[in-house]
């Protein structure tokens, strides 16, 4: 087996720090978007977490909304949440304030700590799956492991 990218490798360390017995992924396809990762991993849309990264304005501290595939975020909730405005931040905020690119953001293991809201229909499901770093990269997971590693607060997301 080959070494995973860095990182792929540096979620993996996260995982391990929290404590449960989660396993990074490389796949052959991309799973960039969660239309991609859904038919490279086989499950449905719904059941990928996809992590999105919102600045708020005027602070510029960084959000991550964990949603389910399927979803949508309304980004109205998000600044009701937060007092303040959000918008959907670019590439380079995303990678400064990650450490990882669009594309492959997971839900843990980030260079600075992250507000983080998850969507309650990601709950639906028995398994879910997240980026793990790269493109390429997934790791397995139930909602509540999701919970715990991210701190995250479960609420609507969307509407």
């Amino acid at each position: 087996m080959l070494p995973l990218p860095k990182s792929a490798a540096k979620v993996q360390a996260a995982l391990k720090e929290s404590g449960l017995p989660l396993e990074v992924i490389e796949l052959p396809d991309s799973t960039r978007t969660s239309a991609e990762a859904a038919q490279a991993i086989g499950c449905q849309v719904g059941q990928i977490a996809k992590s999105i990264v919102f600045q708020a304005i005027p602070s510029e501290r960084p959000i991550l909304v964990i949603t389910s595939g399927s979803n949508r975020v309304n980004e109205g909730v998000i600044s009701r949440l937060t007092g303040e405005m959000v918008k959907k931040a670019n590439a380079d905020f995303v990678q400064q304030q990650t450490g990882f690119v669009i594309g492959g953001v997971p839900p843990i293991g980030h260079n600075v700590p992250l507000d983080t809201y998850i969507d309650q229909d990601l709950l639906q499901y028995l398994q879910i799956w997240a980026a793990a770093g790269t493109p390429h990269a997934v790791f397995r997971l139930t909602p509540a492991d999701l919970v715990r590693i991210t701190g995250g607060m479960v609420l609507k997301i969307t509407g």
